[in-house]
């Protein structure tokens, strides 16, 4: 069997229980992480300014994803791409990769920073804004995208960082981040009474110092040396990784589209029941980012694999390849299943942490984490499988699998279901688009196994 295994690569040689551990503890930390950052500004806001003001960040919240999508596409196909590269020996196309990545994100960033501030009073009414939450979602919205350049630098590199072996340096970068995110997060909206404007500012500052570390980080791979010649754009290289990155994008791309028919879903059916158009506006953000915050172990586990699984497929290690995807896959499910209990049985405990401003947001809080999380623990199959296709160079389906989900299950139960059963339609939508997705992932990865791996066969 053919095996490019670089000698002294921990990648193709250590146990495989030892590598998931340490490369997802580092993925976990960063992605509970970076959930932290707009959750953090979440409970300061709803202890100062209240409801309102979180319905505004909610708002906000598909620009950011939107940023983020674009950060991921670049920087997930850049870490694919280099973790292929590297295990096939090819440090020079690797290190193109990298260098192209860079231009890439410095130029992309900055048109975006400018589209979005022209353009950010319609963008906010179009994501849901009320005549209540207009003006905070200006307020926090026009300083978060000042730092969009910063926020790419993060999102982005972090991908690209750990897939050059460097698993804790990832996250320490945004561990500095959130760190400094919360220690100015009380003194800026209490102290200074600043409300969400303080909120958006210590947030920006947190990403700008996190993407400073980035680029030092930058200045030494390990894998090989970055010179001025690889920021030079490829096209065949730009085209390669950007195909490896696509299911990254698609599923947050998705999540902006899905975003956005919600909260308007919410607005409208909220207004004809008890709740209004703002508590559940306001609460289901809240729930879909406490979500995230536990989910991101699930999708921490599936990012940590990504460099173990390109660089083992690459190098023709297919046993560790499969060992890697089932391993990962199991723990990630047992820790959605009891996140699963928790969302059911503490709630209120839950919700407490954001305030409590009525016995309706209580009410409608509580009712949303039972029935809009009833199927989380199938979100790490997904998860798992999209990575494992995105990292194994089958960018179809795992772009099709990215899609599932948010797409072809959620979006059209939650137009559906809201129409017959008012605003319990969207919170149905959620365990329906869950279970569907998580077994199609399933079934894809069972039919493809074997057509994935007969290389080995015949090479055997």
């Amino acid at each position: 069997m053919r095996q490019a295994v670089s000698i002294g690569n921990p990648l193709g040689t250590e146990r495989i229980e030892k590598l998931i551990v340490r490369f997802s503890i580092p993925s976990i930390i960063s992605i509970v992480v970076n959930s932290l950052y707009n959750m953090v500004d979440q409970v300061f806001i709803g202890q100062s300014v209240g409801y309102l003001g979180n319905a505004a960040t909610n708002i906000i919240l598909p620009l950011t994803v939107i940023m983020l999508a674009i950060s991921m596409l670049i920087g997930d196909g850049t870490a694919s791409y280099m973790s292929l590269n590297l295990g096939k020996g090819r440090e020079r196309s690797a290190a193109y990769g990298v260098g192209n990545a860079v231009t890439l994100l410095i130029g992309i960033s900055v048109v975006l920073l400018i589209i979005f501030e022209i353009f950010l009073q319609p963008l906010c009414l179009m994501f849901g804004a009320t005549e209540a939450n207009l003006h905070y979602a200006l307020e926090y919205g026009r300083i978060i995208i000042l730092a969009f350049p910063f926020a790419m630098i993060d999102a982005a590199f972090g991908s690209i960082i750990r897939a050059d072996n460097r698993p804790k340096n990832s996250m320490i970068g945004l561990l500095i981040g959130c760190v400094i995110n919360i220690i100015l997060d009380p003194i800026f909206i209490f102290v200074f009474n600043w409300g969400v404007k303080g909120a958006a500012l210590a947030t920006v500052i947190g990403q700008i110092l996190n993407a400073f570390y980035f680029i030092a980080c930058m200045r030494r791979f390990q894998s090989f040396e970055l010179s001025r010649e690889h920021l030079i754009l490829k096209v065949s290289v730009v085209k390669k990784m950007l195909t490896l990155g696509i299911s990254s994008f698609i599923t947050q791309i998705a999540s902006v589209l899905v975003i956005a028919v919600m909260n308007n879903l919410l607005v409208k059916y909220g207004e004809l029941s008890k709740y209004g158009a703002d508590i559940p506006l306001a609460v289901l953000g809240i729930v879909m980012k406490i979500s995230q915050l536990v989910t991101g172990v699930a999708l921490g586990i599936a990012a940590g694999i990504q460099p173990i699984l390109g660089y083992n497929y690459g190098s023709g290690q297919y046993d560790r390849v499969k060992r890697t995807y089932m391993l990962a896959l199991k723990i990630s499910t047992m820790i959605l299943i009891i996140a699963f209990f928790i969302f059911q049985f503490w709630p209120e405990q839950i919700i407490s942490i954001f305030g409590k401003e009525s016995e309706l947001y209580v009410e409608f809080a509580v009712k949303c984490f039972r029935i809009y999380l009833l199927a989380c623990f199938m979100i790490g199959a997904g998860a798992v499988t999209g990575i494992f296709f995105q990292a194994i160079g089958k960018p179809v389906p795992a772009a099709l699998l990215s899609l599932s989900r948010q797409i072809i299950f959620l979006l059209p139960a939650m137009l559906i279901l809201s129409y017959f059963i008012g605003i319990d339609g969207v919170l149905w939508a959620g365990p329906f688009g869950d279970a569907l997705s998580g077994i199609v992932s399933l079934i894809t990865v069972g039919v493809c196994w074997k057509k994935i791996f007969q290389k080995e066969v015949l090479e055997k």
